[in-house]
């Protein structure tokens, strides 16, 4: 497998589904869950196609809802590999929503997320790097490193509390 740096856009994705009765909540609006299954799932989509390996989500740094997205209108995600490591990839997540009897189209939320590239065993295993080219992709891409930061420590912060919280009550499962 060739590890040649790629070009972001080589792993757009995007994704658009209309929103339906089952998909909402009792506001008549898309599920906040509904929406982060349809994140996850256009990010690993964008990330398998960066690393042409199976992938894993290690993190979703933050699922910004901005906008509420209405039933009947249509969700449009927008993914790519805007930045990766050794063996992670940074996705970012644009989520439109349209209105399809006006046109009218709203930002309706922004995500990070970090996936890792796995082999046979599940074994991390490395990725190319990313060639960003547009404005918007090198912007991404050079705050990318930052980001990365602050989710190894968001991280090492989380070990930590789980270490503290354990398995003991008085939690109930």
């Amino acid at each position: 497998m060739s590890l040649t740096p790629k070009k972001a856009n080589e792993s757009r994705t995007v994704k658009s589904s209309h929103v339906l009765p089952p998909d909402t909540n009792n506001h008549g609006t898309l599920f906040g869950g509904k929406l982060m299954a349809h994140i996850d799932d256009v990010a690993a989509i964008a990330a398998t196609r960066h690393a042409r390996k199976n992938v894993v989500t290690a993190s979703s740094d933050s699922v910004d809802f901005l906008h509420p997205i209405k039933e009947g209108y249509s969700v449009c995600l927008d993914a790519f590999v805007s930045w990766s490591h050794r063996t992670s990839m940074e996705i970012v997540v644009r989520v439109i929503s349209e209105n399809l009897l006006t046109g009218e189209r709203q930002l309706c939320a922004l995500s990070f997320l970090t996936f890792v590239a796995v082999d046979e065993d599940g074994s991390p295993t490395p990725v190319p790097a990313v060639i960003p080219e547009t404005d918007e992709e090198k912007r991404l891409f050079d705050g990318a490193p930052k980001r990365a930061e602050r989710r190894r420590k968001r991280r090492e912060e989380s070990k930590q509390l789980a270490q503290r919280f354990g398995t003991q009550k008085p939690w109930e499962c």
